[in-house]
């Protein structure tokens, strides 16, 4: 038996609000988990990452799919850059980054 769409009662209540007053004026949500429905479309929705909200723009191509799907909860720092050594115990991303930090220091103490 396949789940039901899921979209959290406060998200239709806002937009059922606005289509009716015709206004579409930006909201904030928590709740990655609700599902874009039709009535979604062409509103802009501040989906929560974990740290700020990301304006997401719903298209219908967006329809059917979930809000958390838009607002990326990671950032891709990099890879092991050529020529840089890169430390056994972390990843080259960790590594760059502590690295990075440690030269600000280091060059501002100076």
């Amino acid at each position: 038996m396949p789940k039901k769409p899921y979209i959290h009662p406060s998200i239709l209540k806002k937009i059922e609000k606005m289509n009716k007053s015709g206004k579409k004026r930006p909201f904030r949500t928590w709740s990655r988990s609700s599902m874009i429905y039709p009535q979604l479309v062409g509103h802009t929705i501040g989906v929560h990452n974990g740290k700020k909200h990301i304006p997401v723009f719903v298209t219908e191509d967006m329809i059917g799919h979930k809000l958390g799907e838009f607002s990326k909860t990671r950032t891709f720092r990099q890879h092991g850059v050529k020529g840089k050594a890169t430390t056994s115990g972390g990843s080259a991303a960790s590594s760059s980054v502590v690295w990075d930090d440690f030269k600000d220091e280091v060059s501002s103490g100076e």
